[in-house]
């Protein structure tokens, strides 16, 4: 590989509201991991996180398996760096070897930076759920944030977050049941369950 034709895009929106001062923005990532439901023994992934929600996941819910997807070398490494328990991937969601299946909860951290339909995450994610598996999308500054940060980073943040029924129907199709929906101007969180099983 040229590393020198090798270009990061820039993730650093992903924690921009992420300082330890702001209650709020902290107690918003604690209620996106809770809905999470993880055991110690869960096995977990987490796709296009920040630096800020993987330390706080690593720091309140102990798992069996931590692993985090980012298409960032940079972001990844500084994870790394802190916790070597966890496992880091670098590249697509569809892309992620089955080695780590199956998994209990997965947490979409910000669905538009992921560069796929709804439709592809769906399935993907019901080859490695086991059943009652738990995916939790989210963005804990809500669909506006979500929406500037589109404007802004538009070669990142390829898409909107989901609306109620797209995601019902989406959910449907793959075998999950959504049993939350929160839509609100400074917070958005979607917690779909695994109905199916797993092949």
């Amino acid at each position: 590989m040229n590393f020198d034709h090798f270009a990061e895009k820039d993730w650093s929106f992903l924690d921009s509201g992420d300082f330890s001062s702001d209650q709020d923005y902290n107690l918003q990532i604690d209620r996106i991991i809770s809905a999470g439901e993880i055991e110690e023994t869960s096995r977990v992934m987490v796709s296009i996180g920040s630096e800020g929600f993987v330390d706080q996941l690593v720091e309140s819910s102990p798992c069996s398996l931590l692993l985090v997807v980012h298409d960032s070398l940079f972001v990844l490494a500084g994870i790394k760096e802190k916790y070597d328990k966890v496992k880091c991937w670098q590249g697509e969601l569809i892309y992620v070897p089955d080695k780590w299946a199956p998994l209990d909860v997965v947490f979409l951290y910000c669905l538009p930076a992921v560069p796929l339909k709804l439709d592809e995450v769906f399935k993907t994610l019901a080859r490695c759920f086991t059943q009652g598996a738990r995916l939790v999308i989210s963005h804990p500054q809500g669909r506006e944030v979500s929406e500037q940060q589109r404007r802004q980073y538009p070669d990142v943040v390829t898409s909107d977050l989901p609306e109620k029924s797209t995601l019902e129907e989406a959910a449907t199709e793959h075998s999950f049941e959504l049993t939350e929906y929160v839509d609100e101007p400074c917070f958005y969180l979607a917690v779909l369950k695994f109905v199916g099983a797993r092949n």
